[in-house]
């Protein structure tokens, strides 16, 4: 599902540094009962080419506004959410 208003998260990198990001969509896929995210740079948003982040992510129990996210490792799975971006984004051109 494409969002309305552009809504923003601050995601941690390795070293504990925290980093602004702009939610692009999030999805859930039936299938695997799994839910994604894709997010880009909010300071590369304005940029002609940006460098879009998917995780899959699950909310934390009791907090609306926390979501605990997770890598992408397999293959297949980065083939259905980059299909799946690709698609979201066709509908938005």
């Amino acid at each position: 599902m494409a969002l309305e208003e552009q809504e923003r998260i601050i995601i941690p990198d390795e070293n504990g540094e925290e980093h602004l990001f702009e939610v692009l969509f999030t999805f859930d896929v039936d299938e695997t009962n799994h839910s994604y995210i894709a997010v880009v740079p909010a300071e590369q948003k304005d940029e002609e080419e940006v460098e879009v982040f998917a995780f899959r992510y699950e909310e934390k129990e009791g907090d609306d506004d926390d979501l605990a996210l997770y890598q992408i490792e397999t293959d297949e799975e980065w083939n259905m959410v980059e299909e799946t971006l690709n698609t979201l984004t066709e509908e938005q051109e």
